[in-house]
């Protein structure tokens, strides 16, 4: 039987606490590429549908691209803190839908199975520098949620 004197116990614990902040620290951070990617995205359909000679109303589209370059838009992506997960919200005009599960303890990123739990089998690691330099690019991260399904780029590389 090991014992594990108080000073292990305590060293091990402030291990745990700022793991979890940086777990925490890296989820903000999607959540912040993820809105980034949807404003990328918004600009680039503006500017295909104000391209289209087809009647449109280009004083809108080039309104609604200056807000978004000017980070404005009606999309957010928030977080909820569990007792188990970080839950990464998608909210779009008041409505929300359940974006992706985040392990508060070990950083792995699951897909939603539903609004309530995860899906089983971990898609990215936000503590393995490699993965979570990945996920952050907004170029990668989808605020659709395609790159949490198993055939995504990531996966097949």
């Amino acid at each position: 039987m090991t014992t594990t004197t108080f000073a292990d116990y305590a060293a091990g614990a402030e291990a745990r606490k700022d793991i979890a902040a940086k777990v925490l620290a890296h989820s903000l951070e999607l959540c912040e590429a993820l809105r980034q990617n949807y404003i990328n995205y918004a600009i680039r359909m503006s500017k295909v549908s104000m391209s289209m000679d087809n009647g449109v109303d280009k004083k809108y589209y080039e309104e609604r691209i200056a807000k978004l370059e000017k980070g404005i838009c009606d999309v957010d992506f928030t977080l909820d803190t569990g007792r188990k997960y970080h839950k990464i919200w998608h909210v779009d005009n008041g409505s929300r839908s359940c974006h992706a599960f985040i392990d508060k303890k070990t950083g792995e990123v699951y897909k939603p199975a539903s609004y309530k739990a995860p899906a089983k089998g971990v898609r990215y690691n936000l503590l393995i520098i490699k993965e979570r330099e990945y996920l952050l690019n907004p170029a990668n991260c989808d605020w659709a949620g395609g790159y949490l399904y198993r055939n995504s780029s990531y996966f097949c590389s």
